[in-house]
């Protein structure tokens, strides 16, 4: 189905997305911090990116902010995926372009809801 590019820093939680997202048959591409994210993302242009936050290095809502605003990945819809789950984050975190916010522990059919309703609008 869709090639999606998962940014985390945990290998459980990374491990978790690849599975949720190849049972529902997408393709599963990684990276472990935020800066490693942006180059992947700008290497490989993934049809959606999953978001953590809280990384070392560049955090989520920078590296957000970095592919929303660059040229050749301001159209890949970014959907923050974190722990972080104040009103203000959420609010911080669409004004930094992502599409979408959820929170962690994520429930599957609540990702996959979100991910095809994305990308049936692209």
């Amino acid at each position: 189905m869709a090639r999606i590019l998962v940014i985390d820093d945990s290998p459980t939680e990374t491990y978790r997305f690849r599975e949720i997202l190849q049972r529902n048959g997408h393709e599963v591409l990684e990276a472990a911090n935020g800066a490693d994210g942006i180059s992947v993302a700008r290497a490989e242009l993934p049809d959606l990116i999953l978001m953590d936050v809280v990384m070392p290095g560049i955090n989520g809502f920078q590296a957000t902010r970095q592919l929303t605003r660059g040229a050749e990945t301001k159209h890949i819809p970014i959907v923050i995926v974190s722990t972080k789950d104040q009103e203000t984050d959420r609010v911080w975190g669409k004004r930094q372009g992502a599409r979408d916010y959820l929170t962690k522990p994520i429930e599957e059919t609540s990702l996959i809801r979100v991910i095809h309703q994305l990308l049936s609008a692209v």
